[in-house]
């Protein structure tokens, strides 16, 4: 078990993904380099905050 940086949630680094959790794992290596870091659910969260609100992301 490991803590999301982000919310401090304990979480299982081997649960399935989904699509959002996904982008968000991208997004965490690529964009904010703190993959690895972070549970499905704040990963998720980001993905859709940035497919909201990122516009200079989503060129």
């Amino acid at each position: 078990m490991k803590t999301c940086s982000i919310c401090k949630k304990e979480y299982d680094e081997n649960e399935p993904d989904t699509l959002y959790g996904e982008a968000g794992e991208w997004l965490a290596e690529e964009l904010f380099k703190d993959a690895g870091e972070l549970c499905r659910s704040c990963r998720e969260n980001r993905a859709r905050l940035v497919m909201m609100y990122g516009h200079d992301v989503n060129t």
